[in-house]
C-alpha cells in the first residue's frame, strides 16, 4: 500500500479553489492540472508500506498530539523558479501549530524506520505540473522542489503568470484543521486516487 499523511480541505475551501481552476486551466493548456477533489496538504509521504506495517503506523500516529488550528490558503507561486516553473501552487498560512504537527508526525514515523524528511516542511497546494517532468504523485514529499538537472526556462506557466498578475490577491480563504488523516494513494493513468484509511482527531476538535 502506497500511503501518506496530509489534512483535507474543507469543502467551501476546496469549491473556492475550483472555480478558480475552472477559470485558469485555459491559461496553461499544456501544464497537467490536479483534480480539486485531490487537492490535500501533505503532512508526510511514506510510500509503499505493507498492510501490517499501516496498521503499527497508524497505531503510532494516534499518540501523536496537536491541537485545531487555523489554516488560510492564499497567494501562489512557482517550484523551483518563476522563470523555470515545473510547479504552480497555491499558499498556505498558518500558526507555528502546523509545523509543529508534521514534525510531531515525522518523528513519530521515524521511530518505525521510516526516513525523517530531508528539506524543511513547505505547506502547499500543488495545482498544476509542466508536462511529463513534472507528473509525480500529489502525495509525493511536504517540501518544496529543489532545482533538478534538466530545469530550463520554459513559457508553460507564461500566459498564466501575467493572467495572475492582473487579478492581483488570490485569497481562498480560512478553515479550521480538526483532523489529519493517514491516505493510500493508488496510481494509474488518470491520475492518483486517494482512499481516507484512518482519520486521527486534533485536541479541541
Amino acid at each position: 500500500m502506497r500511503i501518506f499523511i496530509g489534512i483535507d480541505l474543507d469543502p467551501e475551501v476546496r469549491a473556492r479553489i475550483s472555480l478558480f481552476l475552472e477559470g485558469v486551466e485555459g491559461f496553461a493548456p499544456d501544464a497537467r492540472w490536479v483534480r480539486p477533489e485531490s487537492l490535500h496538504i501533505t503532512l508526510k509521504f511514506i510510500g509503499e508500506q505493507t498492510p501490517e506495517r499501516v496498521e503499527a503506523i497508524t497505531e503510532r500516529l494516534r499518540r501523536v498530539q496537536g491541537s485545531a488550528f487555523e489554516i488560510r490558503s492564499a497567494g501562489y507561486g512557482f517550484f523551483p523558479t518563476a522563470k523555470a516553473p515545473r510547479v504552480f501552487w497555491i499558499g498556505i498560512q498558518a500558526g507555528p501549530q502546523l509545523a509543529e504537527l508534521a514534525e510531531s508526525i515525522d518523528m513519530a514515523t521515524a521511530e518505525l524506520g521510516i526516513p525523517r524528511e530531508e528539506r524543511p516542511f513547505s505547506p502547499h497546494l500543488t495545482l498544476a505540473r509542466a508536462g511529463a517532468a513534472g507528473r509525480r504523485s500529489a502525495g509525493r514529499r511536504s517540501g518544496s522542489p529543489k532545482w533538478r538537472k534538466g530545469d530550463r526556462p520554459n513559457a508553460v506557466f507564461a500566459v498564466l503568470e501575467k493572467r495572475l498578475a492582473a487579478m492581483g490577491e488570490v485569497d481562498f480563504g480560512t478553515m479550521t484543521a480538526h483532523e489529519f488523516i493517514l491516505y493510500q494513494s493508488q496510481l494509474s493513468p488518470k491520475g492518483s486516487k486517494y482512499t481516507k484509511l484512518q482519520r486521527l482527531p486534533l485536541q479541541g476538535s
